[in-house]
Order: C-alpha cells, then sequence, then structure tokens
C-alpha cells in the first residue's frame, strides 16, 4: 500500500490506542435531506461493520439553532453564496441538522450502540463548524481533543460526511492536535463544490493525512 506520493504505508493492526470518529452521519446529509450529499446514505452499512472492530468510537453531530449564521435563509441569500462573518468568509447552506429535528437525527441504518461520546458542533448561532475539535473561528474547542487525550488515543480512523468539509476539517485539527490520522475514503462522500474535493484531498495529503480504503485494513 502506498500514498499518493508513492511511498509505503503501514497501517499496522487496530489498538487500544486508536478511535474511530464517524462525522456526521445524519439524516439531512443523505438522500432526501436538506443538504444531501450523493450516496450519503450507502456508507451506513459499511460504517456499522467496521466500528465493532475500535474500542473507541466518537460520533460527531452537526446540532444547529434556527436561524444560524451559516444558513443561506438567516442571510436572505442563496444556498452556496458566501458572506464574510466575524472569523472570515462562510459558504452559506440551506437549513440543516437544526436541533430537535428529523434531520438532525442520526441515519437508521447506522448502529454502534458502543460509541464512547457524541459531540455536538455548531451550537453556537454566530459560528459554524465543519471540525469535530474546533468551530470556525478556529478557537471554541468542541471538547473533543480532551475527550480522546483522557482515553489515551494517539491515532484517529475517520470516515462519514462530508469529505471535503467535515471530514477534511476533522482530519486537519486532529493533525494539529499531535494525533496520526488515517481517512477511510470509500467510507465517506463527498460534496465536491467547485472543485472541494481535490483541494481537500491535495491539502489532506500535504499535511501527512493517510487516505486508505476500509478493505486496506484487512
Amino acid at each position: 500500500m502506498a500514498d499518493a506520493a508513492g511511498n509505503d504505508i503501514v497501517i499496522g493492526p487496530i489498538t487500544e490506542a486508536d478511535a474511530l470518529i464517524v462525522i456526521d452521519p445524519q439524516v439531512d446529509f443523505c438522500p432526501g435531506g436538506r443538504l444531501a450529499v450523493v450516496d450519503g446514505d450507502t456508507i451506513m452499512a459499511g460504517i456499522a461493520a467496521l466500528a465493532p472492530r475500535f474500542a473507541h468510537v466518537v460520533v460527531t453531530q452537526d446540532w444547529h439553532p434556527a436561524g444560524h449564521a451559516s444558513f443561506a435563509s438567516t442571510h436572505g441569500k442563496a444556498p452556496f453564496e458566501t458572506v464574510e462573518l466575524s472569523y472570515g468568509t462562510q459558504v452559506l447552506w440551506p437549513d440543516h441538522c437544526v436541533q430537535g429535528t428529523t434531520g438532525a437525527e442520526f441515519h437508521p441504518g447506522l448502529a454502534i450502540p458502543h460509541a464512547r461520546a457524541v459531540i455536538r458542533k455548531g451550537l453556537n448561532p454566530a459560528v459554524d463548524s465543519y471540525s469535530g475539535f474546533r468551530e470556525a473561528d478556529r478557537v471554541s474547542p468542541t471538547g473533543m481533543a480532551g475527550f480522546l487525550g483522557d482515553l489515551g488515543v494517539t491515532r484517529v480512523f475517520l470516515c462519514g460526511l462530508a469529505t471535503d468539509f467535515c471530514v477534511a476539517w476533522t482530519a486537519y485539527d486532529a493533525r494539529d492536535a499531535g494525533l496520526e490520522v488515517v481517512v477511510l475514503e470509500d467510507a465517506c462522500r463527498g460534496i465536491d463544490l467547485d472543485g472541494s474535493l481535490a483541494r481537500a484531498q491535495a491539502e489532506m495529503d500535504a499535511r501527512g493525512i493517510v487516505r486508505i480504503t476500509m478493505r486496506d485494513l484487512g
């Protein structure tokens, strides 16, 4: 197995120092949802089958209040336009994963009863949050780093939705937190907004984030 640069990759066995992070496996990100990712539902069974191999599983959940600053409707604009917020340029999305709605629930095809924690993000009405570690202001923590640190986790495997936004930003921040990071690409699906998927993949490679498939785990 080799990375994008042709270097050999040695994954090694899954141990107690590993965690699986399942990113935003929610109804609104699957077909029929408010911000659907193409084929987003097709990864759920594979993730559910993989999860029991990990002693530590964490699931992230977008959990926005109504009228969130990342919603196009809040600004009277169309989805996928941008605005400038206090922390920089914000892509505007359809209203999605609103607290307490069906769209914010986990996909019914995903069953991980032994998950250790659910990390909710995007609760601040003025700040978006792609990453499972830090909100988009790049300052506010979600608690993920401390939780994994207390468990003695040194390597994380990422899967979920969407590859080029929440998965990628979680991967970047996991690296910044000093963790080894492996993205399971066939257990993710992307939005690919104006080339965002290729840009995210290139950034992962530049940061030393390993990209493999579930088959590579043996």
